[in-house]
């Protein structure tokens, strides 16, 4: 099947981690207007629920991704304890 490449370029949320050399994992990605799944692999391991980017396509519903932290955001990341954005504004 030929890479889809209409999927590089877009993040997504992991909902099944990566194992990094060990096997895939699973990634939805907002796309075409809807929702799609696709067997995400990386470098190293990631975790459930991690913000990813889809950096390359494999065919056959499968990407290479990395992790993402969008630049954009002037907040920082969530709080990992109370989940509540670092400024208190959450």
């Amino acid at each position: 099947m030929a890479p889809d490449e209409a999927v590089i370029g877009c993040t997504g949320e992991l909902v099944i981690g990566t194992r990094g050399s060990a096997g895939p994992g699973e990634v939805l990605v907002r796309i075409r207007g809807g929702s799609e799944t696709f067997l995400a692999w990386s470098d190293e391991p990631l975790p459930r629920g991690a913000t990813v980017l889809v950096i390359d396509s494999r065919g056959s519903r499968q990407v290479d991704v990395i992790k993402w932290a969008d630049p954009l955001d002037p907040l920082g990341p969530l709080n990992a304890l109370d989940g509540d954005r670092a400024d208190g504004a959450g």
